[in-house]
């Protein structure tokens, strides 16, 4: 339960119709195996303890009778256990019968919440048995205690603020106002929903779309479990579809027609960060609040994280995703082209990846306006660093894509202007690169100045999170087409690319691809590149994973330092970990200045750091709250 994180459970017994003794022995025997797997939350159907194909046989006093003593053997049972539990059962409130959720923990009843909406259309007719939820919150005397009875009502843990627990059963996930709307707007970030929905073909693909769609709309965390097994085939048939959601992502689902329990780890702490950054997502504060305790207990996580957030796992999800992407980029280069009646546009072609994706995006935009690619002018600008392989391959890409190419050697200008400012060529420091990189810069501003156009940056999002960039050199340009794609998503995209070529040009990108990252600004060794940027600043898939946390949720140090490890077990080691994540938040805090004053760019996905858009941080701001 560290760091928000919360065992979930959706568990579907085999029951027996109106078998409540029968019943309540397997609830008891699942509670107890979810428990002893570490849920703190374990949710089971609605109307499990009778059935809730049980009809007519709900008006009987003996049925009604036998629930009741059920749920107080049930509550007897699990009293030492470290969970949560919901049950369904009939409950007599009120002069009314209610079809309710009882929330109960370490043998107490916490509440009894009732169904809203009770449907009586089609296969339905509940209402022939049961009373819809009256609006106002009451308590009633229930197995011989007072106990809060109404659909308002959040049940939040006192010794882990984040888990605030709303429930709603059934149709009332169905219907166009969900109780769980206002659930989640009095505070719950996680909404249990006990239901009993029938099978018919197509009915869970619009079930399933509708537990993802309201867990997205509601910045929650959804655990929706449904009758199976044992209730009445005589005109409908249940298969158990039990699901677990947080924010539009399917974490855990049950396969139909069975019995059994699903897990999933679910991130609370998430939830409510999303909520915060979404200013539109305005609370009330109308609901009673229902206090328990739960021991913070260590909780080894089974919550799948990738190493590459940025990056689909699913090769068909990331050619799709490729594919927009590029059409993004390529789009907001085309719509500054034609804005500005650019004759051309110019790009500095080192053959690395980043200029790679430029050029290629560069390309697609030209394609898209329909304008000869001799309009782009790549130009590669050899200098003390450059190495053959990497001015081949920019050869090869500017001769393959028919752009206009010009090969300028900067390295007698770069001399002279050392001369000029008194810098000695054997001193391999800081000015000695720098100088490179602004000479560079000064070129393709005064051919774009020369040819009518404007100059395309290079640079990716990675660099811009680490400052890993030439203030005022490769810094710097009149649209920046990689601003919001970080490292590993450039590997993707150019190896998307080469897979829709052919001969030299998918050679050369798959060259590019194998070639070490690197600025090129210090002599090479034996012809080969001899300054590789992950040797300084430390793995790009690290410092991306970093930011990904950092930025899009808000993660505290500690906990994306948890989750690293777990995605990068087998890969890098602790203190790796550890050292290249305190260089991250360093070199993050420390080059703010340098993203404050950021070119445009288009933004393609949720973790830009445009001063402009998602991220505004002064450029004097320290980073002694996040030391890990």
């Amino acid at each position: 339960m560290k760091d928000g994180f919360l065992r979930v459970a959706a568990a579907t017994p085999h029951i027996k119709v109106a078998d409540c003794k029968g019943n309540t022995e397997k609830i008891i025997a699942m509670a107890r195996e979810a428990a002893q797997n570490g849920a703190s939350l374990v949710v089971f159907p609605e109307l499990c303890i009778t059935g809730y194909t049980c009809s007519d046989l709900f008006l009987q006093r003996a049925l009604l009778n036998a629930a009741e003593e059920s749920l107080n053997i049930i509550m007897e049972a699990t009293k030492e256990w470290d969970c949560v539990i919901l049950v369904g059962l009939p409950v007599r409130a009120n002069s009314g019968l209610y079809n309710c959720a009882a929330v109960i923990c370490h043998g107490d009843l916490l509440g009894l919440v009732p169904k809203k909406y009770i449907p009586n259309y089609s296969e339905f007719y509940e209402l022939r048995h049961f009373t819809p939820a009256k609006e106002e919150l009451t308590s009633i005397n229930f197995l011989g205690t007072q106990t809060c009875f109404g659909k308002d009502v959040i049940f939040q843990c006192l010794d882990m603020p984040e888990f605030k627990l709303g429930v709603e059963i059934c149709e009332d996930l169905w219907t166009a106002e969900p109780p769980s709307g206002k659930l989640a707007l009095n505070g719950a970030t996680i909404i249990a929903n006990l239901s009993a929905s029938d099978e018919v073909i197509g009915k869970a693909d619009y079930r399933r779309m509708l537990v993802k769609s309201q867990s997205a709309r509601l910045l929650s965390a959804y655990v929706y479990t449904s009758a199976g097994l044992g209730e009445s085939t005589q005109d409908l048939v249940f298969s158990g579809h039990n699901m677990i959601c947080e924010n539009g992502s399917m974490l855990a689902e049950s396969k139909r027609f069975a019995s059994g329990i699903i897990y999933a780890d679910v991130d609370l702490q998430k939830m409510e960060g999303e909520r915060a950054r979404a200013n539109t997502f305005v609370g009330g504060n109308s609901f009673d609040t229902v206090p328990f305790h739960l021991p913070v207990k260590p909780l080894e996580l089974q919550r799948p994280i990738s190493k590459t957030p940025f990056v689909p796992t699913n090769k068909t999800n990331l050619a799709e995703r490729c594919e927009e992407i590029l059409t993004i980029q390529a789009t907001g280069l085309a719509t500054r082209i034609r804005h500005t009646n650019a004759k051309t546009v110019v790009i500095g072609l080192s053959g690395g990846l980043d200029s790679t994706l430029a050029l290629i995006v560069a390309v697609h935009a030209m394609d898209m306006l329909k304008r000869d690619r001799k309009d782009i002018l790549a130009v590669t600008m050899p200098c003390f660093g450059t190495t053959k392989r990497t001015k081949s391959n920019a050869e090869i890409l500017a001769e393959s894509y028919g752009v206009s190419f010009r090969d300028i050697n900067i390295a007698k200008a770069v001399a002279q202007h050392f001369e000029d400012i008194g810098q000695s060529m054997e001193v391999l420091d800081v000015t000695f690169e720098n100088g490179q990189a602004r000479e560079r810069t000064q070129v393709l501003m005064d051919l774009a100045n020369k040819t009518g156009g404007f100059v395309i940056g290079t640079g990716d999002l990675s660099e811009l999170a680490l400052g890993w960039a030439t203030y005022n050199g490769d810094h710097m340009s009149m649209y920046a087409v990689n601003a919001s794609i970080p490292k590993t998503l450039v590997r993707h995209l150019t190896a998307f690319e080469a897979d829709h070529t052919d001969g030299s040009l998918q050679k050369a990108l798959l060259d590019i691809l194998d070639t070490p990252v690197s600025p090129e600004l210090l002599p090479p060794k034996d012809g080969e590149i001899s300054q590789k940027t992950e040797d300084l600043v430390g793995p790009y898939e690290l410092h991306d994973f970093y930011l990904y946390y950092l930025v899009r949720f808000g993660f505290t140090p500690d906990k994306i330092f948890r989750l690293a490890k777990i995605a990068f077990h087998g890969t890098y080691d602790d203190e790796t970990i550890r050292k290249w994540l305190h260089t991250f938040l360093r070199r993050f805090f420390a080059q703010q200045f340098k993203r404050s004053c950021l070119p445009d760019g288009p933004k393609v996905g949720t973790v830009t750091l445009s001063p402009r858009g998602d991220w505004r941080m002064p450029s004097d701001a320290v980073g002694t709250a996040f030391q890990l």
